[in-house]
């Protein structure tokens, strides 16, 4: 027993003068440093600043944000997206939390005699290309926006694609290419065409017809990607941690390098060449060809309308997706996130009426991007004159993002943008595609409910007087008098927007 006790005594004892060593070290290490100031006046004690300040990014949102305060989505949106993709329905008790005193808070304008069930129909597909030799035949509002493999996970892939092919919407396979996890299941596939030409472009990083070919046999339309929300003006980015063989043999590049496509494309320099891509692409594949672009102006797209009108209507991009500056699922530098690109609430208006005025908004479908996660968010959309609206960070949530605002480093701790084994097997293949499911089935129900509400027979039937923006406490007005649709004026070859 005495020995027993004696070992006892001397394991704890030298633990006690290990970390006596330990503590010595550190404190003459932050002495001697001369990098950090805290450190150097308060030895030892000091690092616990740093501690503090990095477990109250993971912290803040459970004990000390409101509900509907944080950012980028804030408490209340996030457990709103849980329960509807768990299907456990949007019900709350004892009134909400939204303060509709709040100016941009919106009003749906409700009928005096809103819809009877049997009333209802749903909201009807939409061609994409009508004029294409295979149009598209979208059938949902809501769907999945660009995600790559690499900037996401195999498993998440996976469950995307299987939970859009249940739920019947599209998903676009973001700029990093058409892997084999896209196809396991065979659902709506939009193949974006990023700068670099990842999965259509030949060994000298040239557009590839012949690739072109091959893609659009699996695909039901392609999307160049000019510009993106979380980085406008600068080219996708995928950290050299993320770059593993296979993406790096699926995107043609080297491996554990970063992955950086050029700013723009080399061939698009203006309206006149972003056409000419455009019909190229369209003219080699037989889809339907749009574009993706964050607006930083109305300049150029008056440009493309003005450049159209002279070519002819059928040179005009079978779709624009028009990305918010406030989007961004990917790896961005903060200067651009936080200063670049006009908002969506900004750039939807502008993009409609400007097809509009030219004439072309029935040849030219218009998909909104950008924080788009909820129902009334999307019914915004169609009212401002969406055809369609696309979110990769709602459907992230569905598959389990707590917003750990880690998607750049390769430590997602859901699975989720992480190439990580470990961390990826809390993501359940089948599982998270049902969620995926879920949560496009009740936005999509939950929009018509809305349009029902406003005396609609379905959502496509909304317009911009079906909606008020609060201005200030007490007073709102409806969109169509904050953006009033516009009359074509045509002044010599330009049609212009008549108001300001």
């Amino acid at each position: 027993m005495e020995t027993a006790a004696s070992w006892v005594i001397l394991f704890f004892g030298g633990l006690i003068a290990l970390a006596v060593v330990v503590v010595l070290l550190m404190y003459f290490q932050d002495l001697l440093q001369t990098t950090h100031t805290i450190r150097r006046n308060y030895p030892v004690i000091g690092r616990l600043r740093y501690v503090l300040e990095r477990q109250g990014e993971f912290f803040r949102q459970y004990f000390f944000a409101l509900d509907r305060q944080e950012q980028p989505f804030n408490r209340a949106t996030r457990a709103w997206i849980y329960r509807t993709a768990k299907g456990l329905g949007g019900l709350i008790g004892f009134g909400s939390t939204n303060d509709l005193r709040e100016a941009g808070s919106l009003i749906f304008v409700n009928a005096a005699c809103p819809r009877l069930e049997e009333e209802c129909v749903p909201s009807p597909p939409l061609v994409i290309g009508p004029q294409c030799e295979q149009p598209f035949i979208a059938r949902s509002i809501f769907n999945i926006s660009g995600m790559s493999y690499g900037a996401i996970s195999k498993p998440a892939v996976r469950a995307l694609s299987r939970g859009a092919a249940e739920a019947g919407i599209w998903m676009n396979t973001g700029e990093g290419g058409l892997s084999p996890y896209h196809e396991e299941v065979e659902c709506d596939r939009i193949f974006q065409i990023g700068t670099a030409k990842y999965g259509v472009r030949d060994l000298d990083g040239r557009l590839s017809d012949t690739r072109l070919r091959e893609v659009a046999l699996r695909v039901k339309a392609f999307e160049l990607k000019l510009s993106q929300g979380a980085k406008p003006g600068r080219g996708g980015v995928l950290p050299a941690v993320k770059v593993t063989p296979e993406i790096a043999e699926i995107r043609g590049i080297p491996v554990s390098q970063v992955s950086s496509s050029p700013n723009r494309m080399v061939e698009i320099k203006s309206a006149e060449d972003l056409l000419d891509m455009i019909n190229h692409v369209r003219d080699v594949s037989g889809r339907p060809v749009g574009y993706k672009a964050v607006l930083g102006s109305g300049v150029f797209l008056q440009e493309l309308c003005d450049a159209i009108l002279r070519r002819g209507r059928n040179t005009a991009p079978d779709f624009i997706t028009v990305d918010g500056g406030e989007g961004g699922s990917g790896a961005a530098p903060q200067l651009l996130a936080d200063h670049v690109g006009l908002p969506l609430m900004e750039s939807l208006p502008m993009v409609v009426d400007t097809l509009t005025a030219a004439g072309l908004k029935d040849r030219v479908r218009v998909v909104a991007s950008g924080k788009l996660v909820t129902s009334a968010k999307v019914a915004w959309a169609l009212c401002m004159g969406a055809d369609f609206v696309v979110t990769a960070r709602g459907f992230m949530f569905a598959l389990g993002c707590i917003q750990s605002l880690q998607c750049h480093k390769d430590t997602c701790p859901t699975g989720i943008a992480t190439h990580n084994p470990r961390r990826q097997k809390g993501l359940v293949v089948n599982d998270k595609a049902q969620r995926v499911a879920k949560y496009a089935h009740w936005v999509n129900h939950e929009v018509n409910v809305l349009a029902h509400s406003c005396g609609l027979a379905h959502a496509r039937e909304f317009r911009r007087e079906h909606i008020r923006e609060v201005q200030s406490a007490g007073h709102s007005k409806p969109l169509d008098v904050l953006y009033p649709y516009p009359e074509p004026v045509a002044v010599g070859a330009r049609t212009v927007v008549s108001k300001s």
